[in-house]
Formats: C-alpha cells, structure tokens, sequence
C-alpha cells in the first residue's frame, strides 16, 4: 500500500453525443418519470405548480426532456466500493458532423496546461472534496 498522500475522490467525465429518433416518446418517457416521481410515497412531496413547469418544460425541449430522464446514480449506483458525492450533468442540442476532427473520441479533452493548474501544491484537485 503506498504511503502518499492521495485523495479518495474521482472525477469521472463522461460526454454522450445522442441522436433522437423519435422527441415524442422521449417527451412521454419523461413526463411518465414526473408523474411516476410524484406518486412516489417514499419522496418528497411535489407541488402541483411544479410539477405542471417540469411537464411543460419536457414537451416543449426534448433536451430538457433527456436530461430530466438520465440519473448519473444509475451509472456508478452497482460499483462496489464507491459512492456518489455529487453529480451535475445537462443536456443541450448540437451541430453534430461524425466527420469533424473535433468529435475525435481518442483526443483528450484536457491540455496539459490545465490539468496544472486544477492540482495544488499537494498533487490534489481542490474543488473534488466535500459531498453536495
């Protein structure tokens, strides 16, 4: 077992390009898991007024619809050892063209020069502690 100092917390960054095939069945899934999360005894109640501004906002943007249906829980949720500190995640519509240098999936988002300066004089990210 090494003896340096590490930290316990990872970043993992995860980018997904989707392509819709049908906004409506989207829009459907979305408004049943609004419905499905208000029913739920076990959570918190929701307001009736919010409720009717989630629904509206998932029929009227199929991003906002996506993005309201994917738990990045349910990516690491049956990883033994690890537990979910916080997450983020949001949804937006792109020009996508396959053929584009920049969707080239084997360059890495990060230059060199910033993963400098993410990393104090310890060797850690300061902004991966504490849970949200």
């Amino acid at each position: 077992m090494s003896t340096e100092k590490t930290s316990r917390f990872v970043r993992l960054r995860v980018e997904l390009v989707l392509e819709i095939h049908d906004e409506d069945a989207v829009a459907r899934a979305a408004l049943e898991r609004i419905a499905r999360d208000a029913e739920d005894p076990d959570g918190p109640p929701i307001p009736e007024a919010e409720q009717a501004q989630a629904a509206s906002a998932v029929t009227e943007d199929t991003a906002e619809a996506l993005a309201s249906l994917v738990d990045p829980f349910d990516l690491v949720g049956e990883v033994p050892g690890v537990e979910l500190q916080q997450a983020s995640w949001s949804s937006e519509r792109i020009d996508h063209d396959p053929d584009s240098p920049d969707w080239d999936l084997d360059d890495d988002d990060v230059d060199e020069d910033d993963v400098d300066e993410d990393v104090d004089e310890d060797g850690e990210d300061p902004r991966a502690g504490g849970a949200g």
